[in-house]
């Protein structure tokens, strides 16, 4: 079942309150703990979409891709130019988080510099008609 996923820029040094500015709007498929569900993710990956909001540097928009290989067998990551190697973002033991209101997870941007993001909202997605 595909879920949209709100993450805001969480609590930090920069942001001690964090921050709804920074963040990401996803569209990935869930299991019943909240957890991404791989398979799942092979049947849908074409409605795996990311949104990454970003205060005044815009918007940019990418897809969910799981790669094998990496740290627990699997990376997952954001791939913002499919036609371009390493433009990129991967998420750090995404394959371990859930994807819980009030969880934390951590997104590495494209220079490999790790933001944590609160889950701020879990919705389930309208069917998707094939």
């Amino acid at each position: 079942m595909l879920h949209h996923i709100t993450l805001h820029l969480a609590r930090s040094k920069q942001f001690p309150e964090g921050s709804p500015r920074y963040g990401y709007e996803i569209t990935a498929p869930l299991d019943g703990q909240g957890h991404l569900d791989q398979e799942e993710w092979s049947d849908k990956r074409a409605y795996c979409r990311v949104r990454r909001f970003w205060a005044n540097e815009g918007e940019r928009r990418g897809a969910l891709v799981h790669r094998p290989g990496g740290a627990g067998g699997a990376t997952w990551m954001i791939h913002y130019n499919q036609g371009r190697p390493g433009d990129e973002e991967a998420g750090y033991h995404l394959h371990q988080h859930r994807f819980i209101e009030g969880e934390y997870v951590t997104i590495e941007d494209d220079d490999g510099k790790p933001y944590t993001f609160q889950v701020v909202s879990v919705k389930r997605a309208e069917p998707v008609r094939e």
